[in-house]
């Protein structure tokens, strides 16, 4: 892969991670609830998800979601009732308040539970692999090598994806930290969020 053409993949991939979207819903609401620090594992989850598309595109099975309307239909309603029932969760989740001070109690997320929530938000998106089927081939020179360059690809956009998602979406969640920290600003946030997920689902189902 020529520098210029790698300059052009970092270009998109940046364009495309900046772009809103479930996977930056998602990691604002981990950060929000977990800190920034272990907002990481949900980003993980999503990366491993960005993975999979790739090599399920790269393999040729894209293809063949792609032209089946009852699979891709079944993922995409797979994907949005997902969206559906964390948005629902989420909006009726009640912050515990401790006794004395104040203080509201975040539930305990674990790391595992981070991660496979943010495999599953990416990759119930029928979508992406569309996506991915026309965004690679752009990139990818079949007079040349497959395996470099879609290793190139992978890694570029993984490190993008990571960037963006930690650096800007996580830490942008770092300001409303003190307003979630009371019982009224977490019944605000979750309510927020979940109705973003709700609506991601929304569009998943009705944008073709």
């Amino acid at each position: 892969m020529s520098f210029s053409l790698w300059l052009s993949l970092l270009t998109a991939c940046l364009v495309i991670s900046f772009t809103p979207g479930a996977g930056a819903i998602n990691t604002m609401s981990n950060a929000l609830a977990s800190g920034w620090r272990r907002s990481i594992w949900g980003i993980v989850g999503q990366v491993v998800a960005l993975i999979v598309h790739i090599v399920i595109v790269a393999a040729g099975v894209g293809v063949f979601v792609a032209k089946s309307p009852a699979l891709f239909a079944g993922i995409r309603y797979a994907g949005a009732a997902y969206l559906i029932y964390l948005g629902v969760r989420m909006a009726v989740t009640k912050p515990k308040q401790a006794d004395t001070g104040g203080v509201v109690v975040v539930p305990h997320v674990t790391n595992r539970a981070m991660l496979l929530r943010g495999l599953w938000v990416n990759l119930l998106n029928p979508k992406a692999i569309v996506f991915f089927l026309a965004f690679i081939p752009q990139f990818v020179r079949l007079d040349q090598p497959q395996l470099p360059q879609y290793a190139i690809l992978a890694a570029t956009a993984v490190a993008v994806d990571v960037l963006v998602m930690w650096f800007f979406f996580a830490a942008a969640a770092k300001p409303f930290g003190r307003f979630a920290s009371t019982a009224r600003g977490q019944r605000v946030l979750n309510t927020v969020f979940g109705a973003l997920f709700v609506v991601v689902a929304g569009v998943l189902l009705f944008m073709h």
